[in-house]
């Protein structure tokens, strides 16, 4: 989409470009993505967040993320979930992520060009990718591609609407209510060592709060990885 935005006519807000194969997916840090040609739902969408500070990235994020989960919920269940940051999983199994490309303008957001992938048909996975999971595991049924994705883009709406009213503290309270291990005890792995901890809330910037003992420590997404054994 990036180079339909910067070659083409301008596009319209809300702009949704979906592909059939998605060849060269990347996730949060540069890891890549696996799809299945026409097995799986990976699509961009378009935004203009203008009414956006650059310090509100995360409130972007989140309100993406509830947009992603909530549709995801009411076919599958309240195990869907989103795991810090931006990866939308099934119980401890990974089901999908959402990647937000920004560009800036002073100090607003100017344009969001949004990835999304969710895993629907797709019935094996190599063996390379640690935990994932797709609908069709979970439902043991195909699902119509486009009609979870319309299903996704009215939830997205729903949700940028809020972010566009200003609710930003109902934003994060829904990001946090639908968070993967919220009040848990869950181990973790930094550079220097391994710990658990209970994962208490996520701040503006969007670390990771963790409660060790009686105090709650703050994470950036490079600094701290979840530990899942493999089942």
């Amino acid at each position: 989409m990036k180079e339909l935005v910067a070659n083409s006519t301008p596009l319209l807000e809300g702009t949704v470009i979906m592909a059939e194969n998605q060849t060269a997916g990347k996730g949060q840090q540069q890891n890549g993505w696996h799809s299945e040609a026409g097995k799986n739902l990976t699509f961009s969408l378009l935004l203009f967040p203008s009414f956006l500070s650059a310090e509100h990235n995360f409130s972007l994020l989140s309100a993406i993320s509830v947009g992603v989960v909530k549709p995801l919920q009411n076919i599958l269940g309240d195990q869907v979930r989103i795991k810090w940051p931006n990866d939308i999983y099934y119980g401890k199994k990974k089901l999908g992520g959402i990647l937000i490309e920004n560009l800036l303008a002073k100090r607003s957001i100017k344009q969001s060009v949004i990835g999304i992938g969710i895993n629907i048909n797709q019935e094996t996975f190599p063996d390379y990718l640690p935990n994932p999971i797709s609908m069709q595991q979970i439902l043991n049924k195909n699902s119509v591609i486009k009609e979870v994705l319309s299903q996704i883009c009215a939830g997205i709406e729903m949700a940028y609407l809020k972010l566009k009213a200003g609710k930003f503290e109902e934003i994060k309270q829904e990001y946090l209510q639908n968070l993967y291990g919220l009040g848990q005890q869950l181990p973790f792995e930094t550079q220097t060592e391994n710990f658990t901890g209970i994962i208490s809330t996520v701040n503006l910037l969007g670390k990771l709060g963790i409660q060790r003992a009686n105090e709650i420590e703050f994470y950036d997404l490079k600094e701290i990885r979840f530990i899942f054994k493999q089942s």
